[in-house]
């Protein structure tokens, strides 16, 4: 197995398990989305990490770094995505009910594809993924073989190291339930994560 392996394992291992949008995002979708809208989170933040390795290889993310317009409406974009994602948590925190009852029993889930769609924005609506896609991916790439294709598989193990964090991290989250099922608790649980993301999504917008 060559060296750069398992150290690019270790740079995702750390940077998913950063605060961040994705994990505000999973901690609500297992508290509030049912294990369906999760299963399809989890997915969705995946495929994102593929997309944008793959844009790094063929060069769009270079493209877009070396245009200042189009980096910034990108950006601004993103960080659209985060706020709304945000103000929609925050609004549910504050006018829904609060239910003890285990969403995946029938809870307010959207279902698989609702929980992908979401995880795949959130995970694009990101720039900063697309910065570390073209910045620090080439760097484990060896001189070796195929780079589009060399690329691409750092992108899937990406993928797939961040996807088992967060398996990892809605896992203990889901067995401490019974610890945060108050419903106190879990508004308070559901507003901290809406403003997590409100503030994330101006951060990334305003370039910070």
């Amino acid at each position: 197995m060559p060296t750069h392996v398992p150290v690019f394992v270790a740079t995702t291992l750390l940077l998913a398990m950063l605060p961040g949008a994705s994990s505000a995002l999973m901690i609500r979708q297992v508290l509030e989305g049912g294990q369906r809208t999760l299963r399809g989170t989890l997915a969705g933040n995946a495929s994102g990490f593929l997309l944008w390795s793959t844009a790094a290889a063929a060069g769009l993310s270079a493209v877009l770094l070396a245009s200042p317009t189009a980096y910034a409406l990108l950006r601004i974009a993103g960080g659209v995505v985060l706020m709304v994602l945000g103000a929609k948590t925050l609004w549910t925190a504050l006018t829904t009910t609060v239910s003890t009852r285990p969403s995946y029993e029938g809870g307010r889930g959207t279902g698989f594809a609702g929980g992908y769609l979401t995880g795949l924005m959130t995970n694009l609506g990101n720039p900063k993924a697309g910065v570390f896609a073209v910045s620090v991916l080439p760097q484990f790439v060896t001189s070796k073989g195929p780079v589009f294709l060399s690329t691409v598989a750092l992108g899937a193990l990406w993928a797939l190291v961040s996807a088992s964090w967060y398996m990892l991290l809605t896992w203990a989250v889901s067995r401490g339930r019974a610890l945060v099922s108050q419903p106190t608790a879990l508004r308070g649980i559901t507003v901290t994560t809406g403003v997590v993301l409100l503030g994330l999504g101006a951060a990334v917008a305003a370039g910070v």
